[in-house]
């Protein structure tokens, strides 16, 4: 399960290897999120996916607009347009 560590700005996802994590920083009624990282082990394997999807999930419940900073969330916003500002 996805989780909101909002004092570290970041969304995080335990996996078998370790913790993947969604890095942001909020900027006025923006979250722009800067960088994605996923265990090694675990990389191909969708974690990203879910990480970055839930994230954005949250962002917009949270009235927030999505900026994609990170070259990972940049191209999941592409294959998934319905996250586009």
């Amino acid at each position: 399960m996805v989780r909101h560590n909002e004092a570290a700005h970041r969304y995080e996802l335990e996996t078998d290897h370790g913790l993947a994590i969604a890095v942001y920083r909020q900027q006025g009624d923006s979250a722009v999120f800067t960088h994605t990282e996923v265990p090694p082990e675990d990389e191909g394997k969708g974690i990203g996916g879910r990480l970055v999807r839930a994230a954005l999930d949250d962002t917009r419940r949270r009235g927030l607009k999505i900026v994609p900073a990170c070259s990972f969330v940049v191209a999941f916003v592409r294959r998934h347009p319905e996250y586009a500002a």
